[in-house]
């Protein structure tokens, strides 16, 4: 099972997304949980998630998310800005599957 968190400035737009991925993931059979909260949350979930997919809006504060997870297994990444602004669930979840599947050497 993926879990899967969001985040974005206050938590909304992700949520929206997330409801969208969740959609696309029983769609295509993966067991999978996805959330969404604010990016200024996301130390608090370290231990819990498998993937973190931070909002283009709030990209610049990568780098700062990536040293609260460095010694983690968990794969971060930002959200491309078309998919986000789109909505497009399934592209968003199969690209960050598709990442953490090479991150962790897994087919």
């Amino acid at each position: 099972m993926y879990r899967i968190m969001l985040a974005c400035a206050g938590g909304m737009s992700t949520s929206l997304l997330a409801t969208s991925m969740r959609k696309a993931g029983d769609e295509m059979g993966i067991e999978m949980t996805v959330a969404a909260m604010p990016v200024g949350n996301v130390a608090a979930v370290r231990e819990d998630i498998d993937i973190l997919l931070i909002g283009p809006q709030v990209r610049y504060q990568i780098e700062q998310v990536k040293k609260i997870y460095q010694e983690l297994p968990v794969t971060v990444q930002v959200i491309d800005s078309l998919d986000y602004g789109r909505m497009l669930g399934e592209k968003v979840l199969k690209q960050a599957l598709e990442t953490y599947k090479l991150e962790r050497g897994r087919d």
